[in-house]
């Protein structure tokens, strides 16, 4: 089994408005024009969920996370967190840090829109090597995904969602990187700026509509891109059972999820295939053993999707 380097201990990147922290994971690369991995999670969601996937990740490869605003070691930004304001943050945080090398974005969830304001704001130039999309929303994501969570939340009430959804259960990270990555979350600091992404994601998706994307793509042209679909209705079993042993949900409503449980899959697969309209060159697995938190429960899935662009950038180079 590979694994990466430990990472550093972050780094404060000025932006000009406030430092976010840049932690560096493995070995510098090589030259210039090799690739590097850059991790941004979903909607208030820690950098440590992908601990994981960079330990299994090939020893030689350079990777980074970051906490967003507000998030571990960065400092709050006079800006609402928009997806569009987190793209342009992120834009000179790359510019400052610096990282100069070709980026391969791996991004969760949410993370999906942010990168489709990252490509908007800076365009598809040789900062981009290509990327990898771990059941990643898009422009149409939301009403679909609005009904799944309102079908969802009856049963939910009062679980814990990671244990809820079977993600503590079926975690392969260690017990450490675990007890790192929840600690995060829980902390103050935290869960209020979680509340901040959560006030700003819905408005998100209207602001990335109006650019109107679809009618430019294939906006990364044939650089290549990895998709990743999870199986929602993973997710929505776990909590169904949980929640009716906990006695939750009136019949009716727990009728309700079983009959969404039955076509949710169908629905998000056909989501998640708009993501191969990126690119000229791309690829498509569905990791049928996970719900949405692919990279936690099905690490390897990611890293291969990692080593499948890697070794298309250097095909093309």
């Amino acid at each position: 089994m590979s694994s990466s380097t430990p990472p550093s201990p972050p780094t404060l990147v000025n932006i000009g408005t406030h430092s976010l922290a840049l932690y560096t994971h493995g070995p510098s690369p090589a030259s210039p024009s090799d690739p590097v991995l850059l991790f941004i999670p979903g909607l208030s969601s820690s950098r440590l969920v992908w601990a994981a996937v960079i330990r299994l990740l090939p020893s030689s490869l350079r990777s980074y996370t970051y906490d967003r605003s507000g998030f571990g070691s960065s400092e709050l930004s006079p800006l609402a967190p928009t997806a569009e304001n987190i793209a342009l943050e992120l834009s000179y945080f790359i510019e400052r840090a610096p990282i100069t090398n070709p980026l391969i974005i791996v991004g969760h969830s949410w993370a999906g829109v942010l990168i489709r304001e990252f490509i908007a704001l800076t365009g598809n130039g040789q900062h981009i090597a290509g990327l990898v999309l771990v059941d990643a929303n898009h422009e149409t994501t939301l009403p679909p995904l609005k009904k799944w969570l309102a079908a969802l939340k009856p049963l939910g009430e009062g679980l814990e969602p990671y244990a809820a959804r079977g993600i503590e259960a079926e975690k392969q990270l260690t017990q450490e990187e675990w007890e790192a990555f929840v600690g995060d979350e829980r902390s103050e600091k935290f869960q209020l700026q979680a509340e901040k992404e959560f006030a700003a994601y819905e408005p998100s998706f209207p602001t990335l509509q109006n650019k109107e994307l679809e009618k430019k793509q294939p906006l990364l042209g044939g650089k290549p891109v990895f998709v990743i679909g999870g199986k929602r209705s993973w997710d929505g079993v776990r909590v169904y059972e949980a929640g009716v042993e906990r006695g939750n949900g009136t019949e009716e409503e727990r009728r309700h999820l079983r009959e969404m449980i039955g076509v949710v899959d169908e629905e998000n697969d056909g989501l998640i295939r708009e993501h191969l309209r990126l690119s000229t060159r791309g690829e498509i697995v569905f990791a049928r053993e996970s719900g949405h938190f692919v990279q936690v429960t099905q690490p390897d899935v990611v890293v291969g999707g990692v080593k499948w662009v890697v070794v298309e950038v250097q095909a093309s180079s």
